[in-house]
C-alpha cells in the first residue's frame, strides 16, 4: 500500500491479506513486557501507514487488521491497497 501512487499493482488471481503484527516472546516478565510494548507500537505505526496510503480511517484499519483480513486483487483495489489489477491477455 505504501508504494508510489499509481504504481501499486496485483495480479488478477492474487490474494492480499492485512493483519496486525505478531511475534512470540519468551524470557523474564520484564523482557516480555518490553517486547509487548514494542509490538503494540509497531501495530500503531503500521495502521497509521495503511490509513494514510489507503484513504481509510484509522478506526477502519484497526478493525480490519485485528484479525487476518483477506481480499481478492479487485477487493484490494477497492480498499485502496493497489491501483491496478493486471490480467493476462489471451491472444
Amino acid at each position: 500500500a505504501a508504494g508510489a501512487k499509481g504504481k501499486r499493482a496485483a495480479l488478477k488471481n492474487s490474494k492480499i491479506m492485512i493483519h496486525q503484527p505478531w511475534g512470540g516472546f519468551q524470557g523474564v516478565a520484564s523482557d516480555i513486557d518490553i517486547h509487548a510494548k514494542e509490538i503494540l507500537k509497531t501495530k500503531q505505526q503500521m495502521n497509521e501507514i495503511l490509513a494514510k496510503h489507503t484513504g481509510r480511517s484509522l478506526e477502519q484499519i484497526e478493525k480490519d487488521t485485528d484479525r487476518d483480513y483477506f481480499m481478492t486483487a479487485d477487493e484490494a483495489k477497492a480498499y485502496g491497497l493497489v491501483d491496478e489489477v493486471y490480467e493476462r491477455k489471451v491472444k
